[in-house]
């Protein structure tokens, strides 16, 4: 019975985003997205180009700013019990505020044909709720995986080569952008790129959920949230990506580095020994005369990880190898009943496959779908906790009432974990973010609502509502309400 009441409530919620957009989809002709870069007043690169100053179409450098500020406030919310027996795992059942600010400066330069080096340094002010803990996929702020304090910290973000070679096709003009040269490609092309970026720079784009500093704030809606991506603490890596794109086709690697211990910031250096691996195939299509995609991506992990199933082994054979008493990395729970991964971690093996589609369905409406299976035996190294996840949705601009440049966003996302994970979590375990000492399974939903007002043409503003349903999946707490609001500029 409460599986059916459960898949009621999908259901309806379901139910609800579409008949929102039957009424959205009646909307004038325009873009979903707001106009491109080069037509904003107060770009520096398009002022200079203005003044003949600077060539956007073949560029020899660029330089791009953007300032990020997104309060938080969650309200109180009924729970059954909170960190029991001393586990650390859980959202706190009174209200709080959290935020985040970031700046970002991306710089880059043409070093010869085809070759280009991008430099991205950062700064990051964030105090999130509950110590990061208790939200397994539905994290409200997508802006709070990149850790930090309320002290602001700078870091370098990324620094990496990037290499094209042509193979001839159609001539394809990329625009200016941040990490990106404005300059012609050939449409069969290779492109290879070295250094320190995050993977998803390159791979698991979507137009209408992926750019959660103008769209969704909710981290559901980043990347899948079952995506356990090979990441420092802030999100970033090391390694290679090499694309190769022939026309409307494109297929990619990508082999980069993993941290030390999870979600920490140190990587592991020996990154033929432990890494992440994954694959991309994408194609792009026009679907009565209208442009979408559809990507599959499939991802493997060789880490120094544990499994769910060892670390209960551990405990049920030795219940002194308990949270209590790790002697390697751990998270500090204080629960001597309970097993614990720092028992269980060698070299394994994490598997994922994913699809991701966008499709436009009126000039100036776009949906949105990502779902993904990962095996769930072992332990959120750098993302997320959730082993399984869909996210659906639609975006719009306000052409219909006269504002083309705001945007309203209306998604679904839903995260599963394993029958291993869950067993783990009911004994008290803690991973990375849940953990609240017992566990009544069942899937973390949220509905993240927004709207966007662009205030001048590179400041927008926005007001966002989260309905979070079964936090850190567990069926005994919940549901949770978030009121946010963001504003974002660029230069």
């Amino acid at each position: 019975m409460r599986l059916q009441n459960l898949g009621a409530t999908v259901f309806l919620k379901i139910l609800l985003l579409c008949s929102m957009l039957f009424t959205v989809m009646q909307a004038r002709a325009g873009v979903v997205e707001p106009e491109p870069r080069a037509q904003d007043q107060f770009d520096f690169m398009n002022v200079l180009a203005k003044k003949g100053l600077h060539d956007l179409k073949d560029e020899r450098w660029n330089a791009y700013g953007q300032f990020t500020y997104i309060s938080s406030w969650k309200g109180a919310f009924p729970a059954s019990y909170t960190n029991l027996n001393g586990s650390i795992g859980s959202l706190l059942p009174g209200s709080e505020r959290s935020f985040t600010g970031t700046a970002t400066l991306y710089l880059g330069f043409k070093t010869w044909h085809g070759g280009e080096v991008y430099f991205v340094p950062e700064m990051i002010s964030m105090r999130p709720l509950s110590d990061l803990k208790g939200l397994g996929g539905a994290i409200q702020n997508f802006e709070l995986q990149k850790g930090g304090s309320e002290t602001p910290i700078y870091y370098r973000s990324r620094l990496f080569f990037k290499q094209t070679w042509g193979f001839g096709g159609d001539r394809i003009q990329l625009d200016s952008d941040p990490m990106q040269l404005g300059t012609i490609v050939d449409s069969r092309r290779l492109v290879v790129r070295v250094g320190n970026f995050s993977i998803i720079d390159f791979f698991d784009k979507n137009s209408y959920s992926g750019d959660l500093r103008r769209q969704f704030l909710n981290m559901a809606f980043l990347t899948y949230a079952a995506y356990d991506f090979a990441a420092d603490a802030r999100g970033y890596t090391w390694g290679l990506v090499g694309e190769y794109f022939h026309d409307n086709w494109a297929l990619r690697f990508g082999h980069i580095a993993s941290p030390i211990n999870p979600n920490q910031l140190p990587i592991d250096t020996r990154i033929f020994t432990y890494y992440g691996q994954q694959v991309e195939f994408e194609h792009k299509h026009l679907l009565y005369g209208r442009p979408g995609s559809v990507r599959v991506l499939a991802y493997r992990n060789h880490e120094n990880m544990g499994k769910f199933s060892d670390a209960v082994a551990a405990f049920q054979s030795d219940p002194n190898r308990n949270a209590t008493t790790c002697t390697g990395f751990n998270y500090g729970s204080g629960n001597a009943g309970a097993p614990d991964l720092c028992w269980a971690r060698k070299p394994n093996d994490k598997m994922g496959i994913g699809i991701n589609l966008e499709q436009q369905v009126l000039d100036d409406v776009g949906l949105f779908f990502r779902g993904m299976y990962s095996d769930g035996r072992t332990e959120v190294f750098s993302y997320t906790s959730t082993d399984r996840s869909i996210s659906l949705g639609a975006l719009a601009n306000g052409s219909r009432w006269g504002r083309k440049r705001d945007l309203l966003g209306m998604g679904f996302a839903a995260g599963w974990i394993s029958s291993q994970h869950a067993r783990y979590l009911n004994m008290g375990g803690v991973d990375g973010f849940v953990g609240d000492g017992r566990i009544k399974r069942g899937a973390e939903h949220v509905v993240d609502i927004f709207y966007s007002i662009n205030l001048l043409r590179s400041l927008w503003v926005t007001a966002d509502y989260q309905h979070i349903t079964n936090p850190g999946f567990n069926a005994d707490r919940g549901p949770v309400n978030v009121y946010g609001m963001r504003v974002h500029a660029e230069f």
